[in-house]
C-alpha cells in the first residue's frame, strides 16, 4: 500500500482507496462482500477457485476480485445477472465434484462450500457425471485426509508452508486427476507433517479433519465402573473457548459449567490440566536456573507444544539438546493419575481409563508417543478429545450447557494458580516461568507478576530482564515460520537467549488446530480471535488469589509426599522424556 489515492467506480458508486487496494477490499467498503474460497486475508492470494469474478469495464473475461488491484478510472460491476450466473456455475461444478453427504459430514452447517451454495441459490445438481474417488487417509495419530472433499482452494498448502514453514502438503496430478497430500502421496505420519492440525482450521469444507476420539470415550464410559475408573482433565485454553460451541460470546470463561457438563457425561472424576502446567513451571524452571547457573545448553527451549517438537526433531535435531526435557502438563496429568492418584485411590493403573481434553490436534500424536507409555505399553493418556470433540459429545448427550451450574474440579489434582491459566495464550508459558524464576533469583515472594513485554498475539516477541542484576533475554514465537527466525539467529550466533517460549499454532493454544470452528463470517485465523480469548485467561489469572505455579499448596503437598525434590530422581523418571532425530519414512 502507498498514500498515493485512487478513484474507481464500482457497481455505479464513486470510490477512493489507496493504490494496492484490491477490488475485493475496495467493495468492502461499500458494504459488498464478494463471494469467495480460496481466499483468506492471512495467507498469500492463490486465485484459484474463481468465485470471486466480476466483470471490468473494457475487458470482455472475468477478473478475480480477490487478486485484481485496482487502478485509476477502474469501473466495476460487482453483480449482475452473467456475474451470478458465472458464480453459481462454478459453485455448482464444485458441488458435482463432491460428495452428497452434506448432513453427515462434520462441517455441515459451517461449511463455506454450503454456504456459497445456499448464498448464490443452487438448489439442484445440473452437472451429474464422473466424479473424483479417493479413499480416506486416516491411518495418521492425529490428521485425516479426505480428497474427496477437497475443492483444490490451496488454503491448506499455503498455511502449511507460509505460517508453519512445513511445506508438507502440495499439489499432484493434473486437471480432474488433481490432488493435494504429502510429498509422494504418502500418509501423513510418513511424512514432515507436525500434527498442529492448522490445515484442518484453514479447510473451508472437510478435507482435512482430526482423528476422532469420541467413540472411544464413549465405550469407556459406557463401561461397568469396576472395570473402568474414567477420569478426565482439561487444558487451559478449553474454558476460554468451549462456550463458542453452544452460542457464547467468544472469550466467555466457561469453567465451572465445563466441569458440569464433564461430571454429567459420566466421568468419574475431573482434573485440571492446569495443575500439570503449575507442575511444570516447577520442573521447567529449575532446570533453567540450573542450567543459567552451570552455563550449558543454553538458550532453553520450552517443550510444551507437541507440534513444536515434532517440527524440533524433523527440522532442528541439532537442538535437542537444548530443549528442556520436561513432559508437557497433558502428559504430567496423565502420569501422575497413573501414578499417585492410582496409589491414593488403590487402583491398578490398568484400570483407570485417562481422556485428556485439548485444544490441540498435535495432542493425539503426543499421546501415543512411545515415550509416554508405562513399562507395559499401557499409555498414560488413552484418548485424547480436541474442544470441538468435546462439544459435540455434550450436545449429543443432551446436555444444555448454557443452563448449567457451576462445578469445580477434584482435589487434589484440581488446584491451581493463574500461571497455569495463562498457558493457552502465547508468552503464557513464559510469563509463568519467569514470575517463578523472578522469585528463585531475589528470595523474594513480592517480586513482579505480570511480564507485559511477552504478552500479545505478535508472532515474534524479545525482550531483555534484569533480574536481581542478572540479565536474562528471552523470545516468544508462534507459528513455526516466526520460530524459524528465532532458531536460525540462535544456531548461527547472533543474539544471545536465555529462554524461548515457542508455540506450534499462530496465537498459541487458543487457535489450536483443535478447537471450535469460528462463525463462517470470521476469518478463522483473524488475530482478533486470539486477543478475546486470550483476555479471558488473562481476567481467570488476575482474579485468582494463587498467581505462581509455586504458591500452589497441593503442588508443594505432591513433592512432598511422593515426587520429592523438583528435577529429583523420581521427579525426573515420571515428569521428564527425551526426543529424538526423526527423518519421515516416506521421504528415507
Amino acid at each position: 500500500m502507498t498514500d498515493k489515492m485512487i478513484n474507481i467506480t464500482i457497481d455505479g458508486e464513486p470510490l477512493q482507496v489507496p493504490a494496492g487496494t484490491t477490488v475485493l477490499k475496495a467493495a468492502e467498503k461499500l458494504g459488498i462482500n464478494i463471494p469467495r474460497l480460496c481466499y483468506h486475508p492471512n495467507l498469500s492470494i492463490e486465485g484459484a477457485c474463481r468465485v470471486c469474478v466480476t466483470q471490468v469495464k473494457g475487458f470482455n473475461h472475468f477478473l478475480t476480485a480477490c487478486s485484481q488491484e485496482v487502478w485509476e478510472g477502474m469501473d466495476i460491476q460487482t453483480n449482475s445477472p452473467e456475474i451470478r450466473q458465472a458464480r453459481r456455475d462454478i459453485v455448482e461444478l464444485l458441488l458435482d465434484n463432491h460428495p452428497k453427504d452434506c448432513q453427515t459430514c462434520e462441517r455441515d452447517g459451517n461449511c463455506e462450500l454450503q454456504k456459497q451454495a445456499y448464498r448464490l441459490g443452487v438448489r439442484e445438481r445440473h452437472f451429474e457425471g464422473q466424479r473424483k474417488r479417493y479413499p480416506v487417509e486416516d491411518s495418521g495419530k492425529s490428521v485425516v485426509r479426505n480428497p474427496e472433499k477437497c475443492i483444490l482452494c490451496g488454503r491448506c498448502v499455503r498455511v502449511c508452508a507460509e505460517v508453519q514453514g512445513v511445506n508438507n502438503l502440495s499439489q499432484h496430478g493434473r486437471g480432474f486427476h488433481t490432488v493435494v497430500g504429502p510429498a509422494n502421496l504418502v500418509n501423513m505420519d510418513d511424512s514432515v507433517c507436525i500434527q498442529c492440525g492448522q490445515c484442518v482450521a484453514v479447510c473451508p469444507t472437510a478435507a482435512f479433519l482430526e482423528q476422532d476420539h469420541t467413540e472411544r470415550v464413549w465405550e469407556a464410559l459406557a463401561l461397568p465402573r469396576d472395570v473402568k475408573h474414567v477420569v478426565v482433565h482439561t487444558a487451559p485454553a478449553i474454558r476460554a473457548t468451549m462456550g463458542e460451541m453452544f452460542g457464547l460470546p467468544m472469550g466467555t470463561p466457561v469453567t465451572g459449567k465445563l466441569v458440569t457438563a464433564l461430571r454429567r457425561l459420566g466421568f468419574d472424576a475431573v482434573f485440571d490440566t492446569n495443575f500439570g502446567a503449575d507442575l511444570t513451571i516447577i520442573e521447567e524452571a529449575t532446570e533453567f536456573l540450573s542450567r543459567m547457573e552451570k552455563g550449558e545448553n543454553l538458550p532453553l527451549l520450552t517443550s510444551c507444544s507437541p507440534g513444536w517438537v515434532n517440527f524440533l526433531e524433523k527440522f532442528y535435531p541439532e537442538l535437542i539438546p537444548h530443549t528442556s526435557t520436561c513432559k508437557s502438563p497433558m502428559q504430567m496429568m496423565s502420569t501422575l493419575l497413573k501414578t499417585y492418584y492410582a496409589e491414593k485411590k488403590g487402583l491398578d493403573p490398568k484400570d483407570i481409563y485417562v481422556v485428556a481434553i485439548m485444544p490441540c490436534v498435535a495432542k493425539k500424536f503426543e499421546a501415543g508417543r512411545s515415550e509416554h507409555t508405562m513399562a507395559d505399553g499401557i499409555p498414560y493418556t488413552d484418548a485424547v478429545l480436541t474442544t470441538r470433540e468435546l462439544g459435540w459429545m455434550i450436545k449429543s448427550y443432551g446436555i444444555d450447557f448454557e443452563a448449567l451450574p457451576d462445578g469445580e474440579f477434584d482435589r487434589p489434582l484440581g488446584v491451581s494458580s493463574g500461571a497455569a491459566d495463562i498457558f493457552g495464550a502465547t508468552g503464557g508459558v513464559m510469563e509463568a516461568a519467569l514470575r517463578t524464576a523472578a522469585v528463585k533469583l531475589t528470595g523474594e515472594e513480592l517480586g513482579p507478576l505480570d511480564f507485559v513485554e511477552v504478552r500479545g498475539v505478535t508472532g515474534l516477541k524479545e525482550a531483555s530482564l534484569k533480574i536481581n542484576g542478572v540479565e536474562i533475554n528471552i523470545a516468544v514465537s508462534n507459528g513455526l515460520t516466526n520460530a524459524k527466525h528465532i532458531l536460525d539467529a540462535a544456531t548461527a550466533g547472533g543474539k544471545k537467549y536465555h529462554l524461548i517460549e515457542i508455540m506450534a499454532c499462530p496465537g498459541g493454544c487458543i487457535m489450536g488446530g483443535g478447537q471450535p470452528y469460528p462463525p463462517l463470517d470470521w476469518d478463522p485465523m483473524d488475530p482478533e480471535i486470539a486477543r478475546t480469548r486470550a483476555k479471558a485467561l488473562y481476567d481467570i489469572d488476575s482474579h485468582k488469589q494463587l498467581r505462581r505455579s509455586h504458591e500452589n499448596p497441593a503442588i508443594e503437598h505432591l513433592y512432598a509426599e511422593f515426587l520429592g525434590q523438583p528435577n529429583g530422581e523420581k521427579a525426573h523418571e515420571l515428569l521428564h522424556t527425551h526426543y529424538n532425530a526423526r527423518m519421515p519414512r516416506g521421504i528415507r
